[in-house]
């Protein structure tokens, strides 16, 4: 019992210096200096419908908190498209979830990113881009496009640590929801969802 509690505080620990180093590196890129917590990650995965048989992409995994709540959600390793810009969190990320297929690149360029799996429809995305550092013109940009990637109706799932919409309403063609606001994260968490209007 003491050395499986010694082993999962080993870990965490271990991913909290890991996400602060990435944050240390790129700022820009990591929204916190620590991880998701897992009620969150389960928050955000909620949104997931296991039964459409479309892959599902993750934007942002950083330390793959968010992943595992995905695969435990019922996704398969080969139902999952990731995508992240850090080297150092695509390393940790194929080193854990070794069939999830981990694509380093740019989603703000998702055509070039996803390559092969650029025309790919996705049933939803689960985001953990720190939009909040990125101008708005893009922030509305990166929601369209990603809701050209999934059926309408469907939605992409946003954390963030404000307390508005990290995309403004009114600004394109999708509806914003607020999903939830879970305390029980450092710091506590905004969840948004963007659908396209049906």
């Amino acid at each position: 019992m003491v050395g499986t509690l010694t082993r999962k505080l080993s870990k965490r620990f271990d991913d909290e210096i890991r996400f602060f180093k990435g944050w240390m590196d790129g700022p820009k890129a990591v929204g916190s200096i620590v991880p998701t917590s897992a009620v969150t990650s389960r928050r955000m995965a909620s949104v997931i419908d296991t039964t459409s048989g479309l892959p599902v992409l993750e934007l942002g995994p950083g330390t793959g908190v968010v992943t595992k709540a995905i695969l435990e959600r019922g996704v398969s390793p080969s139902k999952l498209v990731c995508v992240e810009y850090s080297d150092d969190f695509v390393s940790h990320v194929r080193r854990l979830f070794p069939g999830v297929n981990v694509i380093q690149g740019d989603a703000f360029d998702l055509d070039t990113t996803l390559g092969p799996l650029a025309d790919q429809t996705f049933d939803c995305v689960v985001s953990g881009i720190p939009l909040l550092n990125f101008p708005m013109p893009e922030r509305v940009a990166l929601i369209e496009d990603l809701l050209g990637r999934i059926p309408a109706g469907r939605p992409v799932v946003q954390i963030t640590y404000g307390p508005r919409s990290p995309v403004a309403p009114g600004r394109g063609n999708y509806v914003v929801e607020k999903l939830d606001f879970v305390v029980r994260n450092i710091p506590p968490a905004h969840l948004w969802l963007y659908r396209r209007p049906i």
